[in-house]
């Protein structure tokens, strides 16, 4: 049975301005410890579960010649183009019903361009129980299992086990929660946070999106059926603005998982979703004073701690009697804030934004 792995990659990474940008997202930086942009990364542990022929990347107009220069032995025809963003569920929709036409008894796995990952051995044998409880029929996520109660991520009430290495039922998707609900979820050991991971039958995840999102399913039919003909321009530019704008998770899996039809294989594998500077700093290595420096650049630090610093611009950073301070030095923008306000820095997106300020952005 041939395993097919998605990579979505989109989105701005506002809250890590002004390095994320619109045209230059996080996906295609280098966040982690080495040289290689956090999309390579995410294909690069993909490679032992999957021919590089049956690695796909669903990406919008912006980025395909970037990903294309970054991946450049993926085949072109294996970079997905969608017009406009409509969110998750069209963009692995698509995915889907491509390779359903290319091999109907596929299984594919979805995982996002945007993550970190310290252990990629762990994760693989994670992804290898996963494909194998697909290959059941169950819709499967891939389940982080918790070591602090945070608010900033989604999580999955676990039931029983299914037999097949770690896997376990899934009964039901919860919201970001606050602090107490965190809390409670965490001392409970029934909860694993929500990834954004996926692994299922294409044929599975289709008839679900047919029975649940019968629009999208049309127009996704419509579009794969006009994939490899003269008119595949023409009916995505009539297709795809109508399609629900919808995640995959509220479209199908919550209500999947109500009845019965979703999985998870809860992992420890290093895994960050990287979603602000002060997320970054608690990955990367530091000095004795905590201090991290990443992007290049150099720092020069007295009686300062906690400090991250991305020097993108190449120039040396000094800092003076700070403690816990984010600094992000570019060519055209320079941010500064306390460390403990990084989630807020998409509000100056916002306010450039406000401003018409598009070069900004």
């Amino acid at each position: 049975m041939s395993f097919y792995a998605v990579i979505p990659a989109g989105g701005a990474g506002t809250r890590l301005w002004p390095l994320s940008r619109a045209g230059h997202p996080k996906f295609l930086h280098a966040l982690g410890t080495g040289r290689r942009s956090l999309i390579q990364a995410t294909a690069d542990r993909l490679r032992p579960l999957a021919e590089l022929d049956r690695i796909l990347v669903v990406t919008g107009g912006a980025h395909a010649a970037a990903i294309a220069r970054q991946l450049p032995d993926l085949p072109e025809e294996n970079v997905l183009v969608e017009p406009g963003p409509r969110d998750s569920a069209p963009a692995i929709g698509l995915a889907a019903a491509l390779i359903a036409r290319r091999d109907p008894d596929a299984i594919m796995g979805s995982f996002a361009a945007d993550h970190l990952v310290a252990d990629p051995v762990a994760y693989e044998k994670v992804v290898r129980i996963a494909i194998e409880a697909a290959a059941d029929g169950h819709l499967m996520t891939i389940g982080i299992t918790p070591t602090s109660p945070e608010t900033g991520f989604g999580y999955i009430r676990c039931g029983s086990p299914l037999g097949i290495g770690g896997a376990l039922s899934v009964e039901e998707f919860k919201e970001k929660p606050t602090a107490d609900v965190a809390r409670s979820y965490l001392e409970s050991g029934k909860y694993v946070w929500n990834a954004g991971m996926f692994v299922w039958r294409v044929s599975a995840v289709l008839a679900e999106i047919e029975r649940q999102l019968p629009e999208l399913a049309a127009g996704l039919s419509r579009i794969a059926a006009a994939w490899d003909s003269a008119r595949r321009e023409e009916v995505l530019a009539e297709t795809w603005p109508h399609l629900p704008k919808i995640s995959i998770d509220h479209g199908v899996m919550e209500g999947a998982a109500a009845r019965g039809l979703v999985a998870t294989v809860p992992g420890s594998f290093g895994w960050n979703d990287v979603g602000d500077w002060d997320t970054l700093a608690t990955v990367l290595p530091g000095d004795s004073d905590g201090n991290v420096v990443t992007g290049g650049g150099s720092l020069v630090a007295v009686d300062t701690k906690g400090a991250i610093v991305s020097a993108g611009s190449g120039r040396t950073i000094a800092l003076l009697g700070l403690r816990d301070i984010v600094v992000v030095d570019t060519p055209d923008a320079v941010l500064v804030c306390p460390r403990d306000r990084s989630q807020q820095v998409k509000h100056i997106v916002d306010e450039l934004k406000s401003r018409g300020d598009a070069s900004l952005l």
